[in-house]
């Protein structure tokens, strides 16, 4: 193999917690990154999902709602159970 170096900039505290990461995954920062652009050499891209998918403020609410308890119903025994509290 004809090894090249490349010099990546990031943040401090970044670099630290992904270092601890990846030591306790028993691997060095660059074999890491090489297992990174392999990924995204074989899947011709990001190797995970890249979005800006975020709910919107509806389903935040009906989140926090759940979180909190907040307009749950059930549990039903039965599905005319579920059915009646559904027509209420």
């Amino acid at each position: 193999m004809n090894n090249t170096s490349m010099t990546i900039r990031t943040d401090k505290e970044i670099k630290q917690q992904a270092q601890k990461i990846f030591s306790e995954l028993g691997v060095d920062m660059s074999t890491a990154v090489n297992v990174f652009l392999r990924q995204a050499i074989k899947y011709q891209g990001f190797p995970f999902d890249v979005t800006l998918e975020t709910p919107n403020e509806l389903t935040r609410k009906a989140m926090a709602d759940a979180e909190n308890g907040i307009g749950l119903h059930g549990p039903f025994n039965s599905v005319a159970e579920l059915m009646e509290d559904l027509n209420a």
